[in-house]
């Protein structure tokens, strides 16, 4: 699903990864979901994404959270 949606370019939002064609990063389209928009809400406030954009987003974050990184949580 993410294959050619999802591209990191070291030119591009300093390598951030990006939906292709865009500079707008997988990061910002996580922040706007954990705020509770929805993905026809961010879709319509960024007209040159698509909703199959959005979900390749979403995959690429948890295909990259599957690392075997241990992410320390604090206790506040």
């Amino acid at each position: 699903m993410t294959v050619g949606l999802i591209i990191s370019d070291p030119a591009i939002m300093m390598g951030k990864p990006v939906i292709a064609g865009t500079r707008i990063t997988v990061e910002l389209i996580l922040e706007k979901l954990a705020a509770g928009e929805t993905i026809p809400q961010i879709v319509a406030s960024h007209p040159r994404l698509t909703e199959d954009a959005v979900r390749a987003a979403m995959a690429f974050a948890a295909e990259a959270l599957k690392a075997d990184v241990v992410y320390p949580l604090s206790a506040s």
